[in-house]
């Protein structure tokens, strides 16, 4: 069993970093290590997928020598790497780029407005309340 463990280890520092991310993103009341909790938290998936399309014994990336003509010889699947789970991580880095940068304007939008990023002070405020619907 603790070989297993030891052999996973890859996985291990990806679920501690998604519970470091998730601790930020719960736990805390600035709006910044919200959003740095939130990068963590992202990170550590990309990292994830991109570490399932290794496998031992893959030497080469899927193109095939001289593949256009007629196909003479099976192709062996194990000998080549997935470039599929790269491709989406490709796609959710930018993603997460622009994500990141819209979140940091509004940060800079809200700190103008409240004039802090602390989450209570900020429910708390006069601004805020005025912005409730009555009831």
């Amino acid at each position: 069993m603790i070989e297993y463990i030891i052999a996973k280890y890859n996985y291990w520092a990806y679920i501690v970093l998604m519970m470091i991310g998730f601790y930020a993103m719960i736990g805390k009341g600035n709006l910044i290590k919200k959003l740095l909790g939130m990068n963590v938290f992202q990170w550590a998936i990309i990292l994830f997928y991109v570490s399932t399309s290794v496998k031992k014994g893959g030497a080469t990336i899927p193109i095939i020598q001289n593949g256009h003509g007629p196909v003479t010889h099976a192709v062996d699947v194990a000998q080549y790497l997935n470039p599929l789970p790269h491709v989406l991580m490709l796609t959710a880095i930018v993603v997460g780029v622009s994500t990141t940068g819209v979140a940091l304007s509004l940060a800079i939008m809200i700190y103008r407005k409240y004039k802090t990023l602390e989450e209570d002070e900020i429910l708390q405020s006069e601004e805020y309340e005025a912005l409730k619907p009555e009831e």
